[in-house]
């Protein structure tokens, strides 16, 4: 293992966001970050070729800024670190493609990681290295997942994920049912800021004694929301908007914070972790919060801007890979759409 902190880059284009991040072992130098989300809100959701085309663009310029940030260049980096998976392919390729040409032309390593073993890394960047293990609640809009952290360079083991639509994906369907736009997820965060938590009694996926401990199911969830919506329209009545949202994040978080404890206790776990783009959902932060401290589990949450997709929680894993001596990916590392977690390197 590495005594001296590493200086590395990392390329982050799974979806709709071009992120990179420059990182000294555990210190953000650097976090830029272009989205294309307001190109996609025309269609409701991500459009892969959308995203790639804005990838493209956008690669070059926000590598500058970045290095412009970290006042570093090219030429100091120790290594370069590029989300391989999972993701959106052809936005993956793009991250991929550019991360292999500045390793080629600079001649420096590089590290294709996966991106959710990034979200759990990214918290180092904040509240120092992680423990081990801990366990890690990651909550986006393509998953829903609980896992297991011994190293998070090597050793993810996934304990439950989403069996149908992950938390995300509901926030934006149910987003859409009450015209609040896309994306949902801070749409439904601001409306529910007004409404009451316990106005409408929805469903709890999978939390019956049979159900599977870890697993989550939010589709019950999105279509009983949906049913509620149009039962109020077709009755002539009018949507309270604020108390729909509000009922409806405090299911989602409710189901979410549940599990997580569960899992820290029956597996002997004293730190949860909480990530992902939904990790940034106010009700969510509070609510496990306040569940961890009455379970005496240490809660770490980085801030809500590293919770969303970034280039610095790919450098962070890049980092760490570097700093554990682990060996670089070969050149011909590939863009794996459907890259499991128990992969963490290319």
């Amino acid at each position: 293992m590495r005594t001296d902190e590493p200086l590395v880059l990392g390329i982050e284009t799974s979806c709709d966001e071009t992120g990179v991040g420059i990182v000294r072992g555990t210190t953000l130098l650097a976090d830029a970050v272009a989205s294309s989300v307001g190109e996609h809100e025309r269609y409701g959701g991500v459009v892969p070729e959308v995203a790639s085309r804005a990838h493209l663009e956008a690669m070059v310029p926000t590598m500058h800024r970045a290095l412009k940030d970290a006042g570093v260049t090219m030429a100091d980096i120790d290594a370069i670190a590029v989300t391989s998976g999972p993701g959106l392919a052809g936005a993956l390729l793009v991250g991929v493609a550019a991360a292999k040409g500045y390793a080629m032309a600079l001649d420096k390593p590089v590290y294709g990681v996966n991106h959710l073993a990034a979200h759990v890394c990214v918290d180092q960047l904040e509240h120092g290295r992680l423990p081990e293990p801990c366990m890690a609640l990651l909550v986006s809009g393509g998953h829903s997942s609980l896992l297991m952290v011994p190293d998070v360079t090597s050793d993810v083991r996934p304990l439950g994920s989403t069996i149908d639509d992950a938390a995300g994906e509901a926030f934006d369907k149910v987003a859409r049912v009450l015209g609040l736009g896309f994306p949902g997820g801070p749409a439904i965060d601001r409306q529910a800021r007004d409404g009451q938590p316990d106005a409408i009694a929805f469903p709890r996926g999978l939390t019956g004694p049979r159900d599977a401990a870890y697993d989550f199911s939010f589709s019950g969830l999105k279509t009983a929301v949906a049913r509620w919506v149009e039962g109020r329209r077709r009755e002539g009545r009018p949507i309270p908007v604020a108390d729909v949202a509000a009922s409806f994040q405090e299911a989602v978080a409710d189901v979410l914070t549940r599990k997580a404890i569960r899992a820290c206790r029956e597996n002997g776990v004293e730190h949860l972790l909480l990530g992902g783009g939904v990790a940034a959902n106010s009700r969510l932060r509070a609510m496990a919060a306040e569940r961890c401290r009455d379970a005496g589990i240490t809660l770490r949450v980085p801030r809500p801007g590293l919770c969303t997709d970034n280039g610095a929680m790919v450098a962070a894993l890049g980092a760490e890979m570097v700093w554990r001596d682990r060996a670089p990916s070969t050149l011909d590392i590939p863009a794996d759409s459907s890259m499991p977690v128990t992969v963490t390197q290319a």
